[in-house]
């Protein structure tokens, strides 16, 4: 593993059982994430994108997990944390942390700015309650709030202030990594720009890597260096930001860029590229290529036949058995 790999998540799987039946006896296997690999480099931002229902969220909680993997290996700064027992998981969980997409429900309603803030102090025996107060100051100062607000509780502020608040419970201990899941989906646009800005700067300032989950492609292109697609539990295509965006090698990346208003790729897309039909669902997944069944360019081996993740000589990673026709 290269050195300035911080994660590194090979074949990961998650399953999740769903009843059914008369009196709940029968069970559904939900493939939600599905053989997902690929690397973080120190200092990087990784855009994951894809349809709601996708495995975005599920894969990101995963990651660290708050979600057991059914199989494959998760390594942190080299260290495999796939079967960490709780005690060893706490050790390590001050170094990768998550920002939810709910700024409301993420945070506890019934306690005060100044105590969600200094939990994890406490919790991690970090330093005393008094050191915190001072620790917390600094953190509300670096996402654009003031002291004032720690006497507060959530209730009293808007989403884009709720929103930076977890920013900061996020950043209290100096993680390496956060998992950004959906961090601006839920505030206004004016607001989203501020806190993508924030997000950049502590991104400098904090010496952070991201793992950056949006559905919102515009936010993504200005933020993240690389993104990864994924289609119903599994990435079809993984590339440099610029590479991606401007050209795309998988059919379902085509339609998702081509979504974005008012962009050259938009402009130019023919009625034979737009995206038709809904996400099949992960208990039975297509045969072969899933995204075949919603694919203008599929053939016969696509449905007979799952391409694997293939690697061009700009380390362009895509999962379809006619890249190039696309391209071309």
């Amino acid at each position: 593993m290269s050195q300035d790999v911080l994660l590194s998540v090979n074949n990961l799987k998650k399953q999740f059982a769903k009843k059914k039946g008369f009196l709940n006896r029968e069970k559904e296997i939900v493939k939600a994430v599905d053989g997902v690999s690929f690397e973080l480099r120190k200092g990087e931002v990784l855009g994951l994108v894809g349809e709601s229902g996708c495995g975005k969220s599920t894969l990101g909680r995963t990651i660290i997990r708050l979600y057991q993997p059914d199989s494959g290996k998760i390594y942190f700064e080299g260290e495999d944390i796939t079967s960490l027992s709780l005690k060893e998981l706490k050790k390590k969980r001050k170094d990768f942390q998550m920002i939810f997409q709910d700024p409301f429900s993420s945070l506890n309603p019934r306690m005060k700015i100044e105590d969600i803030l200094c939990e994890p102090f406490l919790i991690h025996k970090v330093c005393s309650k008094i050191e915190a107060k001072k620790k917390i100051e600094i953190l509300l100062k670096d996402v654009g709030l003031s002291a004032s607000v720690l006497q507060k509780y959530p209730h009293e502020f808007s989403g884009g202030q709720r929103q930076r608040i977890g920013i900061a419970r996020a950043l209290a201990l100096k993680p390496k990594m956060i998992i950004a899941d959906e961090a601006v989906s839920a505030l206004d646009v004016s607001v989203q720009a501020q806190v993508i800005n924030i997000l950049k700067d502590l991104l400098v300032k904090y010496s952070l890597s991201y793992v950056f989950i949006s559905h919102d492609l515009a936010v993504v292109s200005h933020i993240c260096d690389r993104v990864a697609v994924m289609y119903l539990g599994q990435i079809v295509e993984l590339g440099a930001t610029h590479d991606l965006f401007n050209n795309p090698r998988h059919p379902y990346t085509k339609a998702l860029m081509a979504a974005i208003p008012n962009t050259e790729l938009s402009k130019s897309i023919s009625e034979k590229e737009v995206l038709d039909g809904d996400l099949p669902s992960p208990i039975a997944p297509p045969s072969g290529c899933r995204f075949h069944p919603r694919c203008k360019f599929a053939k016969q081996k696509c449905s007979l036949e799952a391409p694997s993740l293939r690697v061009d000589e700009k380390s362009h990673q895509v999962s379809c058995h006619f890249p190039l026709e696309l391209v071309n």
